[in-house]
């Protein structure tokens, strides 16, 4: 066991009983369990800044005082995270509709506290705040990843264009909105269903719209009727397509600037989603 790693366990009073058990879904970071004289804990190793921000964020939702379930931060120190280790079971119709009712509850907290710059996937993530969430999301997301990909030849100069154009646009449709607490990537992979409820891990969280987080919802899937009926409560934005189509835009940035052209066909027909609301 890496020295690091076995002087964090001493320091929280962890005895190992095994050997560390990857576990199937860190893309970014190898994730372990671990279990202990005091029980199984999960274990993650990657950048110590990442973490440090994973560590923050998980923390910060914690503190929010949520239904949401979030694992405890046990410790982190020179690129290990040790968290609390959640026991899961199947998913269903109740469980959707308690994710979309505690969901709603996370995004109503409000306020503009600042959080830490932080990293979504391997990508630098900047969250000092603006004044205007429109101008956040053109600054601090669109017009950063359109010119990184860019920069490695992932966009050319058409479809760079074509971004940045809806980025400059965002004025003319969608209202300003005071920043909700986020857990800032929500794919279907970082909400987990336990003996305790719906459970949020992996947050790279900041405040901003609470679109952000039921549009990435749906990027790779959807969550199912049940949810949305508990999250939008009879409250569905009319212009939901456009702001869906939005908000996918970054993490659909993202993905091309992580793993490569297999996702510029998706930043195009998001895009395309985006211009035919211009028409």
């Amino acid at each position: 066991m890496d020295n690091n790693l076995s002087n964090l366990l001493d320091t929280l009073g962890l005895i190992p009983t095994d050997k560390l058990q990857p576990l199937s879904g860190g893309d970014i970071a190898a994730v372990y369990a671990l279990m202990t004289r005091q029980g199984q804990v999960i274990i993650k190793h990657d950048n110590p800044a990442r973490l440090l921000g994973e560590a923050e964020g998980l923390r910060t939702l914690k503190g929010a005082g949520t239904s949401l379930v979030i694992p405890e931060v046990l410790g982190e120190s020179m690129g290990w995270l040790v968290i609390e280790s959640l026991d899961t079971k199947p998913a269903n119709t109740q469980s959707s509709i308690a994710l979309g009712e505690e969901l709603r509850e996370l995004h109503g907290v409000i306020g503009d506290a600042r959080h830490q710059d932080n990293a979504c996937g391997r990508t630098p993530q900047p969250n000092a705040p603006l004044s205007d969430g429109r101008a956040f999301q053109r600054e601090r997301r669109l017009l950063p990843l359109s010119q990184a990909c860019y920069q490695k030849g992932l966009l050319d100069e058409a479809l760079r264009s074509r971004v940045e154009h809806q980025a400059g646009q965002l004025e003319t449709w969608l209202p300003d909105s005071p920043a909700s607490l986020i857990h800032g990537d929500l794919w279907a992979g970082n909400v987990l269903t336990t003996t305790r409820g719906p459970a949020l891990i992996d947050p790279s969280v900041y405040r901003h719209y609470s679109d952000v987080d039921v549009a990435m919802l749906t990027l790779f899937g959807s969550p199912g009727t049940p949810f949305f009926d508990a999250y939008w409560d009879g409250n569905k934005p009319i212009d939901w397509p456009r702001r869906e189509a939005l908000f996918q835009l970054y993490p659909l940035l993202n993905h091309l600037l992580m793993f490569g052209s297999g996702y510029r066909s998706a930043v195009e027909r998001c895009v395309a989603v985006l211009e035919a609301f211009e028409e």
